[in-house]
């Protein structure tokens, strides 16, 4: 039986990486094969060897004071619970404008791996984050890491008789357009950056939502420059807004507004509460407990280490809990992404995350989006991503780990809001068409 040579795949790898190593002084090699040390005879680079078999953290290996002036990680991603801290790790162990050299499996490959794993060509892998290269892209950027060129190797996985590596050239040079290769390599550069410290408003739509707001707020993080927690109840069956004016009275040291909207309607809740913000960033957090408060400070790391001014959040990158989300709405979710991304240019894996953070100076884009769209939005997602957008704005995204509801019911009406959503989404199209964007 033909296996996949994993001798010669990573030899193959060796080679590539020895490409750039040679000219750093000082190199850290960081991969899951023990085997690949072999390679390292001569010791031109450190080796840090990370144990795939568990759920890797980065704590487990931050404990070197040692500066890099080159990273190499090899097919780490894959197998790692918590990617953006990962990178956060790199980022902290570089020296200024030091680079890392990245090697991820090509997700493409997914299916055909999955088959080689049933009938035994392949050992069986572990995989914890469900990564394109794009999504890659987007957390390096997000840590201020430009990123110097992306390429693929490797199409034909077999030795086949020393044939193998001769059909790899011949294959990566003639398929090389479509991204074929079962290896993707990035080359980072880490930017010297500004680091701004915004004050900060964090917006929480209630309704129906007693049983979950004391432990949202609870957990809630507690930054050093001001900030305040705005909670919008919606008219609700249960005593949501007596709860939240409880909280604001047991956290006198917490600046807490509590109000009642005007109207019904997530988004009307939203946009009143935008209207009573003070602070430079925004952020919009669900009271469903469904993405995880303390993700609030990578939100916010990420407004104010990069240049962007509209951090959105993705709940398609790691695995979700059970019954997090109903395959009709991942279906949907799915179908609007695609359409959206192709609309404005800019490649979003979710674009129905309720958990976003956005600059304040930028709300006079989302005051004029809103004059210019015709059908309202339910939710008040997509206002925000289509106003910054059309105005210019550098949007990125970042991964969150997304819950299931313990408390309630969802308030969405899956269908009419789909229906209200898509007709959105055309009056958007005609008024993207019709623009100089």
């Amino acid at each position: 039986m033909i296996k996949l040579s994993r001798e010669q795949f990573y030899k193959n790898h060796h080679n590539e990486i020895e490409k750039y190593i040679h000219p750093f002084n000082s190199v850290l090699h960081i991969t899951s094969n023990l085997s690949e040390n072999k390679y390292n005879q001569d010791k031109i680079y450190d080796t840090l060897y990370i144990d795939s078999a568990k759920d890797l953290k980065y704590e487990e290996f931050s404990d070197t004071d040692k500066k890099y002036d080159f990273i190499v990680v090899t097919d780490i991603f894959e197998v790692s619970s918590d990617i953006y801290e990962f990178v956060k790790f790199f980022k902290n162990i570089l020296e200024d404008e030091g680079k890392v050299l990245l090697t991820s499996i090509n997700p493409k490959w997914n299916i055909v791996f999955s088959f080689f794993e049933k009938i035994g060509v392949k050992r069986k892998s572990q995989i914890n984050s469900y990564i394109k290269p794009s999504k890659i892209s987007n957390i390096f950027y997000s840590l201020n890491f430009e990123k110097l060129k992306s390429y693929n190797r490797q199409i034909f996985p077999f030795h086949l008789f020393g044939v193998g590596k001769v059909l790899n050239i011949f294959l990566e040079i003639f398929l090389s357009y479509f991204n074929f290769g079962i290896k993707t390599y990035f080359l980072y550069q880490l930017k010297n950056e500004v680091v701004k410290d915004y004050t900060k408003s964090i917006i929480v739509p209630a309704k129906n939502e007693s049983g979950n707001l004391k432990e949202l707020v609870s957990r809630i993080p507690i930054f050093t420059t001001n900030y305040e927690i705005i909670i919008v109840c919606g008219p609700s069956k249960d005593n949501t807004f007596e709860i939240a004016n409880d909280i604001k009275n047991e956290n006198q040291d917490i600046e807490i507004v509590v109000f009642e909207q005007s109207k019904n309607g997530k988004a009307n809740a939203v946009w009143e509460a935008i209207n009573k913000t003070k602070y430079d960033a925004i952020a919009i957090l669900d009271a469903d407990i469904s993405v995880d408060p303390e993700e609030l400070t990578s939100f916010f790391e990420v407004l104010e280490n990069t240049n962007c001014d509209f951090v959105n959040g993705t709940r398609l990158m790691y695995p979700m809990e059970d019954s997090a989300m109903r395959y009709i709405n991942k279906l949907g979710n799915r179908s609007f992404q695609y359409l959206i991304s192709k609309l404005i240019g800019i490649n979003l894996s979710d674009t129905l995350c309720g958990t976003k953070i956005f600059k304040k100076s930028k709300i006079e884009s989302l005051y004029t989006w809103q004059n210019k769209i015709y059908i309202s939005d339910p939710f008040c997602d997509f206002d925000l991503i289509f106003s910054s957008a059309y105005s210019g704005a550098k949007i990125l995204e970042y991964p969150v780990h997304y819950r299931s509801r313990k408390y309630g019911k969802t308030n969405i009406s899956r269908f009419r809001d789909g229906w209200k959503l898509i007709l959105y989404l055309f009056n958007s199209l005609l008024l993207f068409k019709s623009s100089n964007y």
